[in-house]
């Protein structure tokens, strides 16, 4: 099951994307990250690297 986000804690630092192993985390265009289900791979990288916990397992 692929990472949520909660676009409202977000602060589009973009710490998320840097760290995903298969590049599932990107940026929209408000700047704001969003995982991509279809290659997320749960591994939760992103969770510890997010600094305002806007990430989580879904």
């Amino acid at each position: 099951m692929p990472v949520t986000v909660d676009k409202d804690a977000c602060i589009g630092c973009g710490a998320c994307v840097g760290v995903c192993p298969v590049e599932a985390l990107s940026l929209d265009d408000e700047g704001k990250s969003e995982c991509n289900a279809d290659v997320c791979i749960t591994c939760l990288s992103c969770t510890g690297a997010c600094p305002v916990s806007a990430i989580s397992e879904a």
